[in-house]
């Protein structure tokens, strides 16, 4: 959530920000709802002053055994104007609040200004694209081909979205969470953590899907909870309403989670195969840091979830995501596409974000700099370490050999007793 003083005081910064996203807002509606409660509150502080003095005097006539009548009189009428005027401001600051967690954030001055997914900018690119002397079949062909997964049977026990892993497929899933962990944790320093699959809208507000997505969630009937679309929900709140002491960030987690996700807004979208399920595995990278150094924290995360891709060897691309394609929470987004032959293209494996203020303000997590310093809004960051479901696909596909069969990345043969490769049984 963006901070009000800063919209009352910037707003052709926040006018243009929202303008390079693509979004339009009516300011005034928040300036006329914040200079309407500014006067309330003035007014309130004048009256409760007045009460104040009222009170002192009606002491001061007591005790001097004279008649305090009219006064006590003015000061019931004060209370009375007092309460109703706090009503008033209790309302103006939800209708406050209201519209300003329906405002994205504002993107950071070096992301690329551009309306849409064309005018995002490649960064790097790491390995190169295997060529095939065999045409390249899509992940869903091999799998099923080898008996590792089956999308109809998850439709009839579910609906469409939906998969099964099976014998070494589903080995195959626990092999890769396992090396992520592994890697994240005793090579990059993170300390794991398994949340709570269900979490409170105050978790969701906290993150940004609420109420901005709340059609793309899944939510329990009888209770206000909700399935997680990411492990990026429930870590992110782990130090939700705290004020971190001097010397606790960077604070870095890792977590792996299932994680559930209507897929709303992706009808006809990669109707085949693991691309967009309602349901899948995802290792979550989450940093706090201070505000001075998150932007250096983004670009160490980054580094962290292209070692996932460099260690299997499967060759990929980092994008800066453009203005118009930013998530709403972020500051600034580094996609990491990885390389997949049936579509002779890359596509998103990892999105790694950098959302500044914006969370820890919704969320009320903040940290003191030093002991004598006044406390700051942590920066929060949060990325894909990796998407365990693509980089599944992107290892049949990468690694698919003439005979149908899949060779297993070396790096992961230890979390597969060894085994090379996947054949058909």
């Amino acid at each position: 959530m963006l901070d009000a003083r800063f919209v009352r005081e910037h707003v052709e910064t926040v006018e243009k920000g929202l303008r390079d996203r693509g979004v339009t807002l009516d300011l005034q509606e928040f300036l006329a709802a914040d200079a309407a409660r500014r006067r309330l509150l003035s007014e309130v502080e004048q009256l409760k002053h007045r009460r104040n003095t009222v009170s002192e005097e009606v002491g001061q006539r007591k005790r001097q055994g004279r008649d305090a009548g009219e006064l006590i009189t003015e000061m019931r009428e004060l209370g009375d104007r007092i309460k109703k005027l706090d009503e008033e401001v209790r309302r103006g600051d939800e209708r406050i609040e209201t519209f300003l967690l329906g405002v994205p954030n504002l993107p950071h001055p070096s992301v690329p200004v551009g309306r849409d997914s064309s005018a995002n900018v490649e960064v790097r690119r790491w390995g190169e694209p295997r060529r095939f002397d065999f045409p390249a079949k899509p992940h869903w062909e091999i799998g099923e081909a080898l008996g590792l997964l089956n999308f109809e049977r998850a439709a009839r026990m579910s609906q469409a979205r939906f998969a099964v892993l099976i014998g070494l497929g589903a080995r195959l899933e626990r092999a890769l969470i396992n090396f992520m962990l592994d890697l994240h944790t005793k090579v990059h320093g993170y300390t794991e953590v398994y949340p709570p699959l269900l979490v409170n809208a105050a978790a969701m507000t906290g993150t940004g899907q609420l109420p901005k997505f709340a059609d793309e969630l899944f939510k329990t009937a009888d209770e206000s909870l909700y399935m997680i679309p990411t492990a990026e929900v429930p870590v992110t709140n782990l130090h939700r309403e705290e004020t971190l002491p001097p010397g606790t960030l960077p604070l870095s987690y890792v977590a792996f989670t299932p994680c559930f996700r209507r897929e709303a807004g992706s009808y006809g979208k990669d109707t085949r195969g693991l691309i967009r399920q309602h349901q899948f595995n995802k290792v979550e990278l989450v940093k706090f840091a201070e505000a001075d150094r998150s932007h250096e924290a983004l670009e160490q995360m980054t580094r962290d979830a292209e070692a996932v891709l460099q260690r299997l060897g499967i060759p990929y691309r980092v994008v800066a995501l453009c203005t118009g394609d930013l998530g709403f929470a972020a500051a600034k987004t580094y996609d990491i596409e990885v390389w997949l032959p049936s579509q002779g293209a890359y596509r998103e494996i990892s999105s790694i974000s950098n959302c500044e203020a914006f969370q820890a303000r919704r969320a009320n997590i903040r940290y003191r700099p030093a002991p004598q310093a006044p406390v700051e809004y942590a920066h929060t960051l949060n990325g894909s370490g990796l998407a365990v479901g693509r980089t599944w696909l992107a290892i049949l596909e990468n690694y698919q050999e003439p005979d149908g069969s899949v060779r297993i990345p070396d790096a992961l043969r230890p979390y597969m007793d060894g085994r090379e490769r996947i054949g058909k049984s």
